[in-house]
């Protein structure tokens, strides 16, 4: 077993049922995860549209590739036909607009709601009384093609435990919110997408349904 498929399945072996890995592969090269893959590991993070189109289009058809960085309007199309989630949608206009894609290749694209959790600038995401306006004006429900799957959020990078903490309950709770307010009917409003690298255990602890997970597995980043 390699090293890869080694840590895959030590990450795997300690998740609580219910939780599922992303493994975070962008920047590294299609035999990687092939390696990863190999290892039983279904479920790739991609940040760049059109490397994960490249990949998406070397690797085995039976893989969920999930869109996890910051989306441009413009790329939407490429990824449109093959795409299984897009974790940061921050705007009503990228959730209007990944309607518009999915419809022309009839498909019904699940997202899930980026929530600005940390105490960086830096970081995208809605607010929490943002997503609170956009839910409540209620357009969104006309959008045949998206389905709001659930939210997802980053945690300050920082060495406090307590403030990380802090963040995900912080989503946690909005989640149940709105749940309860809007999709209380509703079974695809389930994810919780939080946790990385570092502190995945503490999400998990805090009801994260989707860790993910990158330098653990493949190793630090080739730029």
């Amino acid at each position: 077993m390699s090293k890869i498929q080694e840590e895959i399945h030590h990450i795997k072996d300690g998740l609580p049922e219910g939780v599922r890995l992303v493994a975070v592969s962008k920047y590294h090269p299609i035999e990687a995860l092939q390696e990863a893959y190999d290892g039983g590991q279904r479920i790739f993070g991609e940040s760049k549209v059109q490397e994960m189109t490249q990949k998406y289009e070397a690797l085995p058809k039976d893989i969920e590739w999930h869109f996890i960085g910051h989306l441009q309007t413009n790329k939407i199309k490429y990824m449109a036909p093959y795409v299984t989630l897009i974790h940061g949608v921050d705007s009503y206009k990228l959730l209007a607009e990944i309607n518009k894609q999915a419809a022309k290749v009839n498909r019904v694209i699940p997202c899930l709601l980026q929530i600005h959790i940390a105490q960086e600038e830096t970081k995208f995401g809605f607010s929490t009384d943002e997503c609170r306006t956009m839910l409540d004006e209620g357009a969104w429900k006309t959008l045949n093609n998206v389905r709001i799957a659930g939210v997802m959020g980053m945690a300050t990078n920082t060495e406090n435990e307590e403030q990380i903490a802090q963040e995900f309950e912080t989503l946690a709770c909005f989640f149940r919110e709105v749940k309860e307010n809007h999709f209380a009917q509703d079974p695809n409003f389930k994810e919780i997408s939080m946790g990385m690298s570092d502190d995945y255990p503490i999400a998990i602890g805090h009801g994260s349904t989707l860790i993910r997970v990158g330098s653990k597995i493949f190793g630090e980043r080739i730029y």
